[in-house]
This record gives structure tokens, C-alpha cells and sequence, in this order.
């Protein structure tokens, strides 16, 4: 079992708020805040002065009622059970929400990736997937990048897994290079989701995305590919800001050339078109939009207040504490949780697993008009949720994802 700490109770915090609202039987209920299955590996890799280290890792598969478990893989000093467990469950829900036949996964080792090599890198891959690989698999456990990973990891992923099962198995892992089977469009799917979350939020508070004004906090590829997609459906990004610094222009920061600033220098920060800007400031900014594409826990009771957005897109996973989201929707600041904004990129993800099952690559153009159809599918009943129960938006997210799973895990009845 998990040891349900800290992250894992805001998961079920969550959870139950929702739970109470539809009337969960309590069976279902146990089983729903349940991880089905916790992997703990031990991973041994010779490092590149001799010496032999060994890596703890973990995959844990939280639900599987819909169909193979998704998630990511992180390599992060701080991976933890506890969070991977969280994470998993979260999937779980994401991947419900996003109607997608998946449930919900995630893996992690602890390590740190900046001090390894690439062959380091590349030998801890290998072994961490050759310890879980009897529970994955395109059938069972479809992992993904995460939080220092990327898409070479991807393909030693897939590498391993085929070399195991005797042929090429593209659809093991997703975000994958294009030449190994990956999608066209994966790469902005996240950002393209958190631009179409926005311009519907607006579209139901009143207003046109056309001319809106827009904030945001964190500028890599998320933060990035939503403030290029905004601008080109005629949003103003007016701040950014980052893990160094932030600029401002109220006219409208110059994106194509902030974006290429940040790629020479790491950073927002030092942009010339515009003044130097905080996080503190970019939160009481009063724009349209705000989108918090970061880290987490960066909207907390100490700061809701302070708000002034319109609406609040969570491009990142868990940026709005609960205290904080409650005061925010006192308030009628309208938040599009995590689950839903940032589901695009888990929908791709599932497009590149249809892909290399069926053999036949679709078009980027087909690709976009895909996920757009998904991710407004998602909104509206997200949105008719809200409206049917007269609750927030994430409580209406988790209505939806847990009667989804909750009405298949009835059907299919208790294997004894």
C-alpha cells in the first residue's frame, strides 16, 4: 500500500469531494482509492568510474478498469512511492476525463540525471525496464516521458522491451522520435490542449480569446507552445515569467522572439522588449487569463487573494492548493483544473499508440483536428458537469472521471 502522505491525500481530498456528490457506494469507493498494483525494483548499473550503484525504482499501476495503464517515467532525486502513487492516480482520472480507453500509471527512479552520463543514462533505462517488464507492455502498461526524460529515453525504452519479447514493438511507450513511431503534433499537443481549454473558458465567461489579455508562468515547452498558439488566435500575452525572472509589455510580449531568446539563453529573463517582472506580480496582475505552466503548489492560500485573472488554466500538474482553489472560486475566478487542461498531451499520446497499432500514420493537420474535437468533448461534459451539480470545475472533472470508471468497474462485475 502507499504510505499516503501529503501528495496522495490531496489526491483523495479531491477524490472524496466528488465521491460524497455522486453518491459512491462504498465497494466501489475502496476500490477506487486503491492502487491495484506498487512495483518496487531494485536497479543495479555499473557507472562509468567502475563502481556499481543501485537505483530504487518504482511503476505503479493505479487502475486499470479502462483499458492499459498510462504515465509517465521520472528521473528526479525526490521520487518518492508516495508521489508516484499520487500520480498514478491522477492519470487515472485524466485519462478518464479525456474519454481515452486507458487507466492510470506512472514510474519513477530515484536518481539524479544532471550528474549521469548519457551511457549512465542509457544503462539505468535498460535496467529499470528489464525489472518491470513482465507488467508492461502495449496491452498492460504504456509508459511516457516525464519529468527528465525525454524522447531518446523513449526509444531505449522500446529497444529493451523488443529485444525481450524477440520484435519491434513501437507501441510499448509513447513520445517516442517520429522515425521510431512517435506522432506528428506530440510535441505541442499539451500547449495546443491549454490554448483550447482557454478560448472555450472565455467563450462561456463572456468574452472573445480574440483580445484577451494573457499571463503566464513557465515558459518550456507547455508555457511556450500555449502562449505562441494564443497569440495566433489573437490573444496578447502581456507577462511571462520563469524559474530566473519574468518580462512584461503591456502592449503584448513579441512571442516568436521571446521564444527565441529563451532558446539562446535558458531564460525569459533579460528580454528587451519589455520590463523586468516576479511571480508575485504576474499573480496580481489583472489579466483575462492566467495560466500557471510550472510547478506545482504555486497559487496557495497566501497568495488567492491576490488574483485578479478571469479565469485560471492549470497548464501544470497541481499549481492551485485546495485552500487556495476554494478561495478563488468564492470569488468567482473560474479554473480549469489540471486534469482537464493539461489532458492534451495524454490524448496524443493515445493517437501515437492507435498509430503504431494500426500501422498507418495520420497527418499533423489530422492530428490537430482530432484532438480538438477530444478536448472540447472533454470541456463541455466538464462544463455540463459544473453546471448539472452547481460545483467548481475541478469537482465537476472528478464527477465525471470517477462515473466513468465507477460505471465500468460495475459492469465488469468482482472477479472472485
Amino acid at each position: 500500500m502507499a504510505t499516503h502522505g501529503s501528495i496522495f491525500e490531496d489526491m483523495l481530498q479531491e477524490f472524496d469531494g466528488a465521491a460524497r456528490i455522486l453518491n459512491l457506494e462504498p465497494g466501489i469507493w475502496k476500490i477506487l482509492t486503491h492502487p491495484k498494483r506498487q512495483i518496487i525494483v531494485s536497479c543495479p548499473v555499473q557507472m562509468d568510474n567502475g563502481e556499481i550503484e543501485v537505483f530504487t525504482g518504482y511503476r505503479v499501476q493505479y487502475n486499470i478498469t479502462l483499458g492499459p495503464a498510462k504515465g509517465g517515467i521520472r528521473y528526479h532525486p525526490g521520487v518518492s512511492l508516495d508521489e508516484v502513487t499520487a500520480l498514478a492516480a491522477w492519470m487515472t482520472w485524466k485519462c478518464a476525463v479525456a474519454h481515452i480507453p486507458f487507466g492510470g500509471g506512472k514510474g519513477g527512479v530515484i536518481c539524479d540525471p544532471t550528474k549521469m552520463s548519457r551511457r549512465e543514462l542509457e544503462a539505468l533505462t535498460r535496467r529499470y525496464i528489464a525489472e518491470i517488464i513482465d507488467a508492461i507492455g502495449p496491452e498492460k502498461d504504456v509508459p511516457a516521458p516525464d519529468v527528465n526524460t525525454n524522447e531518446q529515453v523513449m526509444a531505449w525504452v522500446m529497444d529493451t522491451y523488443s529485444m525481450h519479447v524477440g520484435h519491434t514493438t513501437t507501441s510499448v511507450v509513447t513520445g517516442k522520435p517520429l522515425e521510431l513511431g512517435g506522432s506528428l503534433g506530440r510535441r505541442e499537443a499539451t500547449g495546443r490542449g491549454v490554448m483550447i481549454v482557454a478560448r472555450e473558458s472565455a467563450r462561456h465567461a463572456g468574452f472573445d480569446i480574440n483580445g484577451a489579455t494573457v499571463g503566464i508562468q513557465g515558459f518550456g515547452n507547455v508555457g511556450s507552445v500555449s502562449a505562441d498558439l494564443l497569440r495566433a488566435a489573437g490573444a496578447r500575452v502581456v507577462a511571462v515569467t520563469d524559474w530566473k525572472g519574468g518580462v512584461y509589455n503591456a502592449s503584448g510580449l513579441d512571442i516568436p522572439k521571446l521564444i527565441e531568446h529563451v532558446s539562446r539563453n535558458r531564460t525569459v529573463e533579460g528580454f528587451m522588449d519589455g520590463e523586468p517582472f516576479t511571480n508575485d506580480q504576474l499573480f496580481k496582475l489583472d489579466v483575462d487569463v492566467l495560466i500557471p505552466a510550472a510547478l506545482e503548489n504555486q497559487i496557495t492560500s497566501e497568495n488567492a487573494a491576490g488574483v485578479r485573472a478571469k479565469i485560471v488554466v492549470e497548464a501544470a500538474n497541481g499549481p492551485t492548493t485546495p485552500e487556495a482553489h476554494r478561495l478563488l472560486h468564492e470569488r468567482g475566478v473560474f479554473v480549469v483544473p489540471d486534469i482537464l487542461a493539461n489532458s492534451a498531451g495524454v490524448t496524443t499520446s493515445y493517437f501515437e499508440w492507435v498509430q503504431d497499432r494500426y500501422g498507418y500514420f495520420w497527418t499533423e493537420k489530422e492530428v490537430n483536428e482530432r484532438l480538438e474535437a477530444k478536448i472540447c468533448q472533454a470541456f463541455d461534459a466538464v462544463l455540463r458537469t459544473s453546471l448539472k451539480y452547481k460545483v467548481d470545475m475541478r469537482t465537476a472533472a472528478y464527477i465525471v472521471a470517477i462515473e466513468r470508471v465507477a460505471t465500468v468497474t460495475r459492469m465488469r462485475g468482482m472477479y472472485a
